[in-house]
């Protein structure tokens, strides 16, 4: 399609799904969203984020009907962040859906402080819990929680980013000579100096909202 109409596109809603069989997907595309529909949870996208994507435009493509959204991002500048600004993007995000007909918004969420443990696994991770009130540790999954979000399963490769040993000291100003940790990376970086490549697998966690 036309660059305008693909902008369009991921402009306005997302994803979806309209059975619970793999190839009756459907799609609509969005701002934050792609998606899968409520009747088939237990296959949404190991690929989390690049894999709903996908589904967005191939649903699109073939001309399925949409029937949930799914948020890809919630982005917010250093100096608006801890305002609860990042609650109301996905207050608003869910309004949208609503009254756009849909009944579910699923987020393959980024928790945004697993960071500071990148050697710890996702599910680990999603597990801990605060001792005051026993909702999610990390931030960004507590604002789903306390939202009416539940969490649905790991996305193990939500992100995949492959690169040169060259290209990612480029991205990052390091110098790569064995994998490791990487600031503000959820998971190791891994790196081969012989097949000359680093690879970035991220991890997320499929979030379902009820609207």
């Amino acid at each position: 399609m036309p660059p305008e109409q693909a902008a369009n596109l991921f402009l306005q809603v997302s994803v979806a799904c309209n059975s619970a069989k793999r190839n009756s997907r459907s799609a609509v595309a969005a701002f934050s969203a792609s998606g899968v529909s409520e009747s088939v949870l237990h296959e949404l996208p190991d690929g989390g984020w690049d894999e709903v994507i996908r589904w967005a435009h191939e649903d699109r493509a073939l001309g399925r009907k949409a029937t949930a959204v799914s948020a890809l991002e919630v982005s917010l500048l250093q100096r608006v962040r801890g305002r609860g600004n990042a609650r109301r993007m996905l207050d608003a995000m869910k309004q949208n859906a609503w009254i756009m007909g849909f009944h579910d918004l699923y987020a393959p969420a980024r928790p945004t402080q697993k960071a500071h443990l990148p050697f710890l696994s996702m599910s680990e991770y999603a597990a801990m819990r605060r001792s005051s009130d026993g909702l999610p540790q990390d931030p960004w999954l507590r604002t789903h929680f306390q939202i009416g979000g539940t969490v649905v399963k790991i996305a193990p490769y939500a992100m995949t980013i492959v690169g040169t040993i060259a290209e990612w000291s480029a991205w990052t100003g390091l110098i790569f000579e064995t994998s490791g940790a990487v600031a503000g990376a959820l998971s190791p970086v891994h790196v081969s100096l012989e097949q000359n490549h680093a690879v970035y697998v991220e991890p997320n966690i499929w979030v379902h909202h009820r609207l």
